[in-house]
């Protein structure tokens, strides 16, 4: 399970790593965003953002995946998180990739190549075989970017919260 649990490799810009209570000042700072957290039903407090970690270290500890820290190679500055979380659609638990980057360093690529590294990651060490992205209807950047990472539009349905969401998914196996 160990070798499993490791993040994704480094990109040319990106590291990866476990998120642990040490990055509550960044995923706070993150996920409590309004610009980030628009296509949320509201932007996350400070408790709810550790709330946010430990969920992912709960979830190392049980999938051997999560979401990851991403800063940047060259500076070790924060970027966002990105990552694998399983999750239930239409009663049927798939492999999410989701990410998030700050709203300074949206429209760079950081996003699609860390959800494509995070894509390259379940499918060479996880085994996952389909890949989806749940993805709010009017969020068009997501959706280019699950796009660009080979994922394709499957449908729209309802998430938990009663909302549309666009489901966008793709077939790892080879």
């Amino acid at each position: 399970m160990q070798s499993r649990r490791r993040p994704p490799a480094a990109t040319e810009r990106l590291a990866f790593a476990e998120m642990t209570a040490d990055d509550l000042d960044d995923i706070a700072a993150l996920l409590g965003d309004p610009g980030v957290m628009r296509y949320y039903p509201r932007p996350k407090d400070r408790a709810e953002a550790l709330d946010w970690i430990r969920w992912n270290e709960g979830l190392y500890r049980r999938e051997g995946f999560g979401l990851w820290v991403i800063r940047s190679r060259a500076t070790g500055e924060f970027v966002g998180d990105c990552g694998l979380t399983p999750q239930e659609v239409d009663g049927v638990v798939d492999v999410e990739v989701g990410y998030h980057v700050r709203a300074d360093l949206q429209g760079r690529g950081f996003a699609t190549e860390a959800a494509a590294a995070c894509r390259d990651h379940a499918r060479e060490l996880l085994g996952v075989d389909r890949l989806i992205a749940i993805i709010h209807p009017e969020n068009i950047p997501s959706q280019r970017i699950a796009e660009k990472i080979g994922l394709r539009f499957e449908r729209t349905t309802t998430s938990r919260s009663g909302d549309p969401v666009r489901v966008y998914a793709a077939r790892l196996s080879t």
